[in-house]
């Protein structure tokens, strides 16, 4: 039994194309101040980018830098990476339409074929409530899917965005989403809907005929200490089975006084892990795939100072703690990762910085010649962004 009839399909796409309707029919949509156009010569370029390598020391015996153990002593303990060479190009071709494109061609060290580009979209924006994406983009289900990677504030991605990116919830996926921004009373509120293939970016096609279906509601609920709380569900049809996934966030920003500033994240999730379920014998695994569920948790403070000299911007502190298990139900081995990090910015917003870490993976089993395995990484990273 599919999880979505036509007919629920058929409402779904009336709805979006009812509120597309009537967005169009507002006012300065449909007569824009042409004074104001004629300013603009459309459409307007946008180039930017990203560079970002680093340098990485395993100090664990027998692990290789990518976290993999090697009984026979082989592996690679130090290694120079180039992570992102990303040049993104935005064009405004209207008012209320842009195009973007980004690819990371530090990606062409892999097999490029479903690599490489990465966002390749086209939005169109009826007004601050709604706006309509469609393309190869970055479906809002977590805080992080909400800023790029040149503004993270630890090493790299938590591991639950990983695993959940390999689900179809987060990172590069190919659908439609509509967003917005409204007032709730004196409650700033924020919300996002999608529909996605979910197998990922770069594909000629789905896999199946399932689509995957998310929600993101954020509600502002304190300006002073910029609190936010969101929440996240998705439902979904995958190799005819169902599946699901929930998520909560907490966010703030404590500005203590101009120069002294505490940024804090807190992000908990659950899913369907089908990707799991489909690897296993059909003639072993249940008919239900929710025996295989994923669960994880982080929370990352990072503290800044704003120093403002010439050639030193600002400092960071951050440590991130996460936890992640992948099939808690059936086969649990969580992984919890700790990751402190100390960051100098040399140019505002991230333009220049250097950032120095270690990386702290622990098993409760360790499963010899895999990644489950107990883990120190040193790492250096630098990156600019232009």
């Amino acid at each position: 039994m599919t999880l979505f009839s036509i007919k629920k399909r058929c409402l779904l796409l009336c709805a979006l194309l009812a509120a597309f309707s009537v967005s169009a029919q507002i006012q300065d949509s449909l007569r824009p101040d042409k004074q104001e156009e004629d300013q603009v010569k459309y459409p307007v370029l946008q180039i930017k980018g990203l560079f970002q390598a680093r340098y990485l020391v395993g100090m664990s015996k027998d692990v290789d830098v990518n976290g993999l153990h090697h009984a026979d002593g082989s592996g690679t303990s130090n290694n120079f990476m180039l992570k992102y060479m990303r040049v993104q190009v935005r064009a405004q071709i209207s008012k209320r339409t842009e195009v973007v494109a980004l690819a990371n061609l530090a990606d062409f060290k892999n097999d490029p074929k479903s690599r490489v580009l990465e966002n390749a979209y086209l939005k169109y924006t009826f007004s601050p409530k709604l706006a309509f994406t469609a393309g190869q983009f970055r479906p809002w289900f977590g805080i992080e899917e909400t800023y790029p990677i040149d503004i993270i504030k630890s090493l790299d991605w938590s591991n639950q965005y990983t695993e959940f990116g390999k689900l179809g919830w987060t990172s590069f996926q190919i659908g439609l989403s509509a967003t917005g921004q409204l007032q709730l009373g004196e409650i700033p509120f924020q919300y996002a809907v999608s529909v996605v293939n979910g197998n990922g970016k770069n594909q000629i096609n789905d896999n199946d005929n399932g689509k995957q279906y998310s929600t993101r509601l954020v509600f502002g609920l304190s300006k002073k200490y910029n609190f936010n709380v969101g929440l996240n569900g998705g439902i979904g049809e995958v190799m005819s089975k169902k599946v699901y996934a929930v998520g909560i966030d907490l966010s703030s920003m404590i500005q203590f006084d101009p120069k002294w500033s505490l940024d804090m994240q807190l992000e908990a999730k659950q899913a369907t892990n089908h990707v799991l379920y489909n690897t296993i014998d059909p003639e072993l695994r249940p008919s239900n795939p929710d025996q295989y569920l994923i669960r994880g948790a982080y929370f990352l403070p990072n503290l800044r100072y704003e120093i403002n000299h010439k050639n030193l911007s600002a400092f960071e502190l951050s440590c991130r703690y996460e936890y992640l298990d992948t099939n808690f139900r059936l086969n649990s081995n969580p992984r919890q990762t700790i990751t402190p990090m100390f960051g100098l910015e040399f140019l505002k917003n991230y333009g220049a910085r250097i950032q120095l870490g270690v990386q702290f993976d622990r098993y409760k089993l360790q499963v010899e010649n895999t990644s489950q395995y107990n883990n120190n990484l040193f790492i250096v990273q630098v990156q600019s962004r232009f």
